[in-house]
């Protein structure tokens, strides 16, 4: 199969989906569309993406099946069962799944993929909003090498640091060890702003001076002026990244490690949460240490 000449499935347009969907219509891939609520496709199908009524429908008409979703339970959903993608593709498709999801549940998409002569992919992204929008995001891949070389082009639409890390779950794997990165130097940023304006400093200025140097990281220099601003607009729901470091945190402990950075953090976040937060951006964090 030329890839240039494929059918794209995409399942799922939220806050990253929608840009990655986008930017694959936008480099001339034939896209078509599914999502519980049609209203939240519409900027894509202005775009020229066409919509499908149900995932059975898209998965048969497609030759690649790319879901973005925002559960495990809502992989489970999509990919299995009657209606589901691995009973509908084809034989011979591809199905590359980029939700932030279980490492256990790629191999069991893997396994069955396989079963069905389907070939499969873990492949979750890093770079929010703004990765998403401009086509750079990173893309952390799980399976096969040579089903890897075959959509890579398809990847290099959506992202520009594609690394295929191992065999099936490698990817999600690789996905929270970012998560694990991130929530630590969440807690770090919230408190160096805070200090900041507590010494009577101009935050913005700190910045300036500390997003080049040794403490510099993505969050600080994307999220942290969000944060002075009171910009809480999400680039990543905080629900979604509560979801994402409960499986970082249960599967550090299938393994035995013991993670206190993330499970301070991930209590943090629950605690926003529980006060209406949960759909904000994860930049909300710091009105945790503002209300203190």
């Amino acid at each position: 199969m030329d890839i240039k000449e494929a059918t794209i499935g995409f399942i799922g347009s939220g806050v990253m989906g929608k840009s990655m969907a986008k930017n694959l219509r936008e480099a001339s891939y034939n896209v078509q569309v599914h999502t519980r609520t049609k209203s939240k496709a519409e900027e894509l199908l202005d775009a020229g993406v066409e919509w499908k009524n149900s995932i059975a429908e898209l998965a048969s008409e497609s030759n690649i099946v790319i879901t973005m979703v925002g559960y495990p339970h809502d992989v489970e959903q999509v990919y299995f069962g009657e209606n589901g993608i691995l009973e509908n593709v084809k034989s011979h498709s591809y199905v590359i799944d980029m939700t932030t999801s279980s490492p256990m549940l790629a191999k069991e998409i893997y396994e069955q993929a396989l079963t069905n002569k389907i070939f499969a992919l873990d492949a979750p992204v890093s770079g929010g909003d703004i990765g998403a929008r401009n086509g750079k995001l990173a893309i952390m891949v799980g399976g096969d090498p040579e089903v890897f070389e075959a959509v890579k082009p398809i990847l290099e639409v959506m992202g520009e640091n594609i690394l295929l890390q191992g065999k099936a779950g490698a990817g999600q794997h690789t996905k929270m060890c970012n998560q694990i990165a991130i929530a630590s130097n969440m807690i770090g940023v919230c408190e160096a702003i805070v200090y900041a304006e507590k010494a009577g400093l101009d935050p913005t200025k700190v910045l300036e001076s500390i997003t080049t140097g040794a403490a510099g990281s993505w969050s600080l220099s994307n999220l942290a002026p969000r944060m002075i601003a009171e910009d809480d607009k999400p680039g990543f729901y905080i629900k979604h990244f509560i979801k994402d470091m409960t499986i970082a945190l249960e599967s550090a402990q299938e393994m035995g490690m013991t993670t206190p950075g993330l499970e301070l953090s991930l209590s943090l976040y629950k605690s926003l949460a529980e006060k209406g937060e949960e759909d904000s951006g994860t930049q909300a964090l710091i009105k945790w240490y503002q209300t203190q």
